[in-house]
This record gives structure tokens, sequence and C-alpha cells, in this order.
């Protein structure tokens, strides 16, 4: 049965909105009326009804502004609950009906109740999905289809939340780790800038009128001090070019591709980026593969979850490769940019016929490695970069300092 959202008034003027079940629109007017409600508006919910395409068009559109309903964090805790709906037996309907009453944010409780109305009219739950790509992604999509088609929905569902819940916790932990060297970064810039861009002029104009020599420290900074003043902003304006030109160039798949594999050339940022994607490639590729994906397929979605073009390149060839026959644990052992890991537990599990829990083992052991050199980065960069500011600053103010003890000895 469709789902409609509506606005009206009550007898007292209070405006009321919410979301109701019925045939048409007609009848979900008459069932307002029948409760002593008077409909201003009544609009289908979901985008499988064609109605609800024309109708909601412009809210789609808005949409783009205001951000998804489900952010990752929530997405993780509404496929926790409903995975815990299911599995306890509960009808996917009721599961979907109860999660969308105890919403309280209105956007959620209408996307809800547009999942409700499809299954109610027969559609899957997968397909029903796919018509939110902006809040499913096709990788979760195909995860939900394969657990609807296996008749294991609960247990798919609650491995689709534990991956959900371990990329947020390996995404938060690396945002963690760099997150204090970046404000120590930015408050040391802001400061040298100050000091060197104000400070220091001031106290040389004290010094101008003396007629001596400055040091050699002191006039050094000065000179810094005429580049900041006279084109800073033209050097922060090509700083701003260059990053919109660098946006745009990686744009271009062949620059992108060249430009993350440089990337991962790096000496500490390079074996990160490695790991980071890696433990996303294997996790996702050992889930599709526990809820029964076919191989290639799992390992083209799986690919796709790669944000580094380079090692996407190399999860493709990977690809043709299985599809002409070869075992994956060979296949991933000839892209030597995947960590070795990858295709040693790949060829355990081809061996035992356990290989969604060997990749599983494998995507933890690797993302637990990533964890732990981003937090040996950070601990190390944190005392670094105060040293280094102390260093700049020291040096600015000897620069201030000198003129005075010279004019102290010449007083003398």
């Amino acid at each position: 049965m469709p789902a409609y959202t509506f606005e009206a008034v009550d007898a007292e003027g209070a405006s009321r909105k919410g979301v109701l079940e019925a045939d048409t629109a007609r009848a979900a007017r008459s069932m307002l009326r029948a409760q002593a409600l008077v409909p201003l508006s009544v609009e289908p919910v979901g985008a499988g009804n064609a109605a609800a395409d024309g109708a909601s068009h412009s809210r789609k559109s808005r949409a783009i502004f205001v951000g998804r309903v489900f952010s990752n964090t929530r997405l993780a805790v509404w496929t926790r609950q409903l995975a815990g709906l299911v599995s306890a037996g509960l009808p996917l309907e009721r599961a979907l009906s109860a999660l969308t009453e105890e919403s309280e944010d209105e956007r959620q409780r209408d996307l809800l109740a547009g999942l409700r109305s499809e299954v109610n009219a027969g559609s899957p739950f997968g397909k029903a999905l796919a018509q939110h790509p902006r809040e499913f992604t096709p990788i979760y999509t195909a995860v939900i289809s394969a657990g609807e088609q296996s008749g294991h929905l609960g247990l798919v569902l609650e491995r689709l939340a534990d991956d959900l819940e371990a990329q947020q916790e390996l995404k938060s932990r690396l945002i963690g780790a760099a997150l204090y060297p970046a404000i120590v970064t930015l408050v040391a810039i802001v400061i040298v800038m100050f000091l060197v861009g104000y400070v220091v002029p001031q106290v040389a104009n004290v010094f101008a009128g003396t007629k001596r020599a400055l040091p050699f420290l002191t006039m050094a900074m000065l000179a810094v001090s005429d580049v900041v003043r006279n084109y800073g902003l033209w050097i922060l304006l090509a700083l701003v070019l260059a990053g919109v030109g660098l946006k745009f160039a990686l744009r271009n798949e062949g620059f992108r591709e060249r430009f993350d594999a440089t990337t991962l050339r790096l000496p500490l940022i390079g074996r990160l980026a490695a790991g980071y994607n890696a433990a996303r490639f294997t996790s996702t590729l050992a889930m599709l593969a526990a809820a029964g994906v076919p191989i290639l397929r799992a390992l083209q979605a799986a690919a796709e979850t790669l944000n580094n073009r380079a090692m996407r390149a190399d999860a493709m060839d990977a690809l043709v490769l299985v599809r002409e026959g070869a075992p994956l644990a060979s296949a991933m052992a000839q892209k030597k940019r995947f960590p070795g890991l990858v295709a040693m537990f790949a060829r355990l599990g081809e061996q035992t016929g356990q290989l969604p829990v060997m990749l599983q083992r494998a995507a933890k052991q690797i993302g637990t490695e990533v964890q732990r050199r981003a937090m040996a980065l950070a601990t190390i960069l944190e005392p670094l970069l105060i040293v280094a500011m102390g260093l700049v600053v020291m040096l600015i103010v000897l620069a201030v300092l000198l003129p005075i003890i010279q004019l102290n000895q010449f007083a003398r």
C-alpha cells in the first residue's frame, strides 16, 4: 500500500504533519477528514511511485543542499537496529514500521515510510533501497539483495553493520591521529605570519633612525617580512589557484591514476594510504563473498570502494585474471601495491574453503596495522611540530632582541 506525507490543520488551527498509508491520495485525504483534520497537502512517498517522482522533484533538489538523510554513523546505527529486529524474527515490514515510528527526524521517517510502502507493494528490499542511491551505496544494496536471495537477511545485516562500524572506527582513528598535528600546524602558521608581517616591521622602525647596521638575522627576517607584506596575498592566491587547478586536473582519470601512484610511493603517507585502501577493499570483498555474491561481481564492487585510482586499476586487473581462471590469491599476488597479507590470506581461504573468514581476518589485521602506524606517526609529529614552532618563534625573537642587545653594548 502506498505511503503519503501530509500536512493538515486541526479544529484549533494547529499544523499537523506525518505519514499515512492509503490506496490513493483521495483515500488519504478522506482518512484525514475522518480524523477531523483539514488536509493542506498530500504527496506520495517513495521513488518507485511514478507520481512521487513528479511531486517530490523539488524536495529532492533541495535535499542536495541539506545533505543526506543518513550520515555514515547514522547508517551504521540504523543497520544495526534493523538487523536486531529482523534477527529476532520480526517480519521486515514490521521492522521498518517500528523504526519509522521511533525515528525523530522527519526526513528519515519519510524515507523509511517510502521503503516500507515499496516492501508492502511486493518489491524486494534491495530494489527499494536501490531507488535511493544517495542514501544507500550500490555495495550496500548488493549485500542486502544477496541476503534476501539466500534467506539469511538478518545475518547479512549483522555483518553489514559490523563492516560499517569497522570502517567508521578506522576512519575516525585516522582523523583523530591527524587532527592534533593539523591544528598545531595551522596555529603555528598564523602566529608566524602575525609576527613576521606585523611585529617585526614595527620593531625594525624603532632602530631605523640609529643609522647602525642591523644584525644579519634581523636583516633576513625583515626581508622575509617584506615578502609577506608585499606579496603575501599574491602567494595565497597562487596557492588557492594551484589547489583549484589540481582539483580539476584530478578529474582526468589518467592524471588521477598517476597522482595516486605517486602518493603510494611517499615514505610514510604512501604506506598509510595503501593500508587504508587495502583494508577497505578486503573487508568489502569478505562481506560480499560471505553474503553469497559471486566472486567476480564481489571483486568489481570491492574495487569501486578504492579511493586510490592506482590500486583500483590493480584490482580491476586482478578481476580480469580471475575471470580468465586464475585463483584470487595468484591474481592479488601479482599486484604489488596491495599488502602481501591479502594474497596470503586469500590463498589460505581458497585452500581451506573459508575465503570470507580469511579475508575478514586479513582486513582486520591490515586495519590494525594502519591504526598503529597512524598513531605512531601522530605521536612523533606532535613533539616535532612543537619544537619546530618553538625554533621559528625563537628566531623571530632573536631577530628582534639582537638590535636591542647591540644598542646596549654601544651605549656602554
